[in-house]
């Protein structure tokens, strides 16, 4: 098995952004994966105490697919936002300052009004990850299992669909599940694998679109009786990793 891809999602609900290579660090996200969100009206994060708040907090592709029709990146060195629409740029904004927070915010206001509960804030909190789970980790998607799936629904399924951190190819459908409460080696780094990731409504959004246009839990459900996809791991050695890199799981 190898990586087949790494993706980060540094703005939640925002695109991904694909990565060459990372260095991993024990006990940590990918670089800036999650580190922002923005809260959906009145919200409760408190960056003097930040704690782990559920997704509807924020605004999130589960209830928000308009969020796909936008393409964002984001650069490291500066912590500025840059978001398209059509291939055009159409709000930017420096993250680490009021102004270019504000920015953003104004075009989130616009864009998702219908969606909005109030104003749209943009929060943060050094150290802290926006993800699903309170845990510090990195999802693992298998292509395989992607596969599996598409056999299933008769259709092909973009894997980004599932908004992983690293995608790998080369095992067999579903063996991800196995390595549960075990360790895995992904070239110099090791990882142990703590949950499955349960399945909700945003993998039904075509990421390329923001149609809602499939059931993916539901499918999943059918046919597997769970609706379990993907895997979280925590980084246990740090190491440096790239697209190609082998991923060696534990022997059954």
């Amino acid at each position: 098995m190898h990586i087949a891809s790494l993706y980060r999602y540094p703005i939640k609900g925002l695109s991904p952004e694909p990565l060459r290579n990372v260095e991993l660090k024990r006990g940590e996200t990918l670089p800036f994966d999650r580190a922002y969100a923005i809260e959906n009206g009145p919200g409760r994060f408190d960056p003097e105490a930040p704690r782990h708040l559920p997704k509807i907090t924020f605004l999130m592709l589960m209830r928000d697919e308009r969020l796909a029709t936008l393409r964002s990146t984001f650069d490291d060195a500066t912590e500025t936002l840059t978001i398209s629409r059509d291939g055009k740029p159409v709000a930017r904004g420096q993250l680490t300052t009021t102004l270019g927070r504000q920015l953003i915010e104004q075009f989130m206001a616009a864009y998702m009004k219908a969606e909005l509960r109030g104003a749209p804030k943009i929060v943060r909190a050094p150290g802290h990850s926006f993800s699903d789970v309170a845990a510090k980790c990195v999802h693992i998607v298998n292509l395989a299992s992607v596969r599996e799936v598409e056999r299933v629904v008769g259709r092909p399924v973009d894997p980004l669909r599932f908004r992983a951190n690293l995608y790998v190819d080369g095992g067999e459908p579903w063996s991800e599940f196995s390595w549960l409460d075990r360790e895995i080696g992904i070239g110099p780094a090791r990882l142990a694998v703590f949950a499955r990731t349960q399945r909700c409504a945003a993998t039904n959004v075509d990421p390329a679109t923001g149609a809602r246009d499939m059931a993916i839990p539901a499918h999943l459900m059918r046919a597997w009786g769970h609706q379990d996809f993907g895997i979280y791991a925590k980084v246990v050695t740090g190491g440096d990793i790239a697209e190609g890199t082998p991923v060696i799981a534990p022997t059954p």
